[in-house]
């Protein structure tokens, strides 16, 4: 029988602790529920109010992998639910809003991901993203050199931006606008990966054609879109090693010389935490929201 703790005054049964779900470094369960109790301070604002996505691998990266977007059966009542317009019809969506879900979702074994939008408004942007993706033998590396020029490009309009890893191989960079729909920012972050295109032909590419893709980053403005999510910021990723999608210093971005030295670790992010804070935490203030030209 899974054992019962109490979280802030609700029960919840947390199950099979010592399986190891990243083979790589023998990371388990019970090493991702506290790596979410210790990141909850800085995760939580970044989930709350936003219907969340799972991408559960409830058997480690190497099992089944699966996209969940509905009300998980066997939610508890106390997880707070809300209805979300749908192009096929509305459906019923989770939000994490404070530290019990938090585990419970945690418990499914799951990425986050989060629209760019706030379930008040929904279709009404907060945030604007660029997925920097690189086509081998393209790296990180390349990515940030893009991820440089955007963010000089946004500031030219008066948004700043910041970056994070994605967790997998490239980078993303979020920036908060105010007063534009989702398809007047899909269509500004279209617009600007074309100009990085047209900046750096050899490098860039703003389209997702495969056949395009070796030695070029991809530079995704798509997942701007109302019905699209990003991987949010510190949630976990379905990797063979418990990497992170973590917010990273501009400096560290500008300094990127090898891949590996932009790859986080859910045993590397306490540390940076005592030391950064939470680089994210500008998006989380409506007097950093820059607004579209």
């Amino acid at each position: 029988m899974a054992p019962i703790t109490e979280v802030e005054g609700r029960r919840l049964a947390l199950s099979n602790l010592e399986k190891v779900l990243y083979p790589a470094t023998g990371f388990t369960k019970a090493e991702v529920l506290h790596y979410y109790a210790t990141v909850a301070d800085v995760l939580l604002p970044h989930l709350r109010e936003r219907p969340v996505s799972f991408l559960r691998y409830p058997d480690g990266p190497d099992g089944q992998v699966f996209f969940t977007k509905n009300v998980p059966p066997g939610t508890p009542d106390w997880v707070t639910t809300a209805e979300v317009p749908r192009s096929e019809g509305p459906a019923r969506m989770v939000l994490v809003q404070d530290l019990p879900s938090l585990m419970w979702a945690a418990n499914l074994v799951t990425e986050f991901h989060t629209h760019q939008w706030l379930i008040g408004t929904p279709g009404q942007a907060d945030r604007i993203v660029f997925d920097l993706d690189p086509g081998a033998p393209a790296t990180i590396v390349h990515c940030c050199e893009v991820a440089v020029w955007l963010r000089d490009r946004l500031a030219a309009d008066g948004i700043e931006a910041y970056p994070k890893t994605s967790g997998s191989k490239g980078l993303h960079l979020l920036a908060a606008v105010r007063g534009a729909s989702s398809d007047r920012v899909s269509e500004y972050a279209k617009g600007l990966a074309v100009e990085a295109e047209k900046a750096m032909p050899g490098l860039v590419l703003h389209r997702m054609t495969r056949s395009l893709r070796p030695g070029k980053v991809f530079v995704d403005w798509s997942q701007n879109a109302a019905r699209k999510t990003t991987a949010t910021p510190y949630t976990l990723r379905a990797r063979a090693e418990p990497l992170v999608s973590a917010p990273v210093t501009w400096e560290e971005v500008e300094d990127c010389r090898a891949p590996d030295r932009l790859a986080l670790r859910a045993p590397d992010i306490a540390p940076r935490l005592q030391d950064y804070g939470d680089l994210l935490a500008p998006l989380l203030d409506p007097g950093h929201a820059g607004t579209l030209p």
